[in-house]
């Protein structure tokens, strides 16, 4: 049977990226998202139209669970699960809500426990597998409103090693991604000083995400795990000062 591949978040963005790229290298892709019709969008995309959708709310523990459960059945095995769903927001730190530190938290970073929880269940039947979770340069960098998705993807980076330690045994490998700027809707209108800035001279696309996922998740790199591979066009390492 072809390799079994689960995306959430795969209706736009870096998710719909990842899921075209792995379908373009002859895997079966299931797109896990709350949101349908971008989803179809992005099935369409697909070559061959090889996968489906399956409706999913990372931040509801029993639709993720209803999720698992269903590709359990229909398919009794799963190898690549990638961990991309989470939502973005900015509030002033004196503003910030309880219920809106929640949500983030559970919808970015318990959505990524609980999704490995119990992919690694299925996983565990044919004694390998390969978990990607999507962080971000946020874990490492801010800017001011942050502090609630900074903390979620600052946790998914030591939540990675977390679980790639525990489920070491199972053969299983565990590592994240932090891309930096990856433009998902208007990269044609950015402007010439976007891309110079970096020292790559280009602003990052969701294919390079992608093919990074297909790196980590290919049986020959098994021996890379519990690790945080940052995507930035090397921003993060760019020392800055005004002049």
């Amino acid at each position: 049977m072809e390799e079994v591949v689960v995306v959430t978040g795969a209706g736009h963005g870096i998710g719909r990226g990842i899921a075209v790229e792995y379908a373009e290298k002859g895997s079966y892709v299931i797109l896990a998202d709350k949101d349908v019709e971008n989803c179809e969008q992005t099935l369409r995309m697909m070559k061959g139209n090889n996968g489906e959708i399956i409706k999913a709310d990372v931040s509801d523990p029993e639709s993720i669970q209803a999720l698992m459960n269903t590709i359990d059945q229909n398919f009794g095995k799963l190898d690549v699960l990638i961990n991309n769903a989470g939502v973005t927001a900015f509030t002033p730190m004196d503003e910030l809500s309880v219920n809106e530190w929640d949500h983030i938290i559970n919808t970015n970073l318990r959505s990524v426990f609980l999704c490995s929880q119990a992919a690694a269940k299925i996983m565990r039947k044919n004694e390998r597998g390969s978990i990607i979770n999507i962080a971000s340069t946020r874990a490492s960098m801010s800017e001011p409103g942050s502090e609630a998705y900074a903390a979620s993807k600052g946790g998914i980076v030591a939540l990675t090693h977390a679980l790639a330690i525990s489920l070491a045994e199972d053969h299983i490998t565990v590592n994240s991604i932090s891309p930096g700027w990856i433009e998902v809707s208007d990269y044609e209108g950015l402007r010439n000083k976007d891309h110079l800035q970096h020292p790559s001279k280009r602003v990052g696309k969701p294919s390079d995400i992608a093919r990074a996922c297909l790196f980590l998740s290919h049986r020959d790199n098994d021996f890379v795990t519990g690790e945080n591979l940052v995507i930035d066009g090397g921003m993060t390492r760019k020392m800055i000062y005004e002049h």
